[in-house]
């Protein structure tokens, strides 16, 4: 699995511990569905900044979200 995989993984797995539809958490991102669809397919990679928004919206160190589990 590479890193791309690994944070398309736990961002999903972290989303939905934390009770978050896509649609809301893309609200707060201030993306579309669509494309945080994308992300937590691996299908594209977020940039570092977007990365950020993720870890404050859901509460941990950006380090968690390329940790693998």
């Amino acid at each position: 699995m590479d890193l791309k995989d690994v944070l398309a993984t736990n961002l999903r797995r972290i989303r939905n511990e934390r009770g978050k539809t896509q649609e809301e958490m893309a609200h707060i991102l201030g993306i579309s569905s669509r494309y945080l669809g994308s992300i937590e397919r691996a299908r594209v990679s977020p940039s570092v900044s977007l990365l950020g928004k993720f870890a404050v919206a859901l509460k941990v160190d950006p380090c968690h979200l390329i940790q693998r589990q």
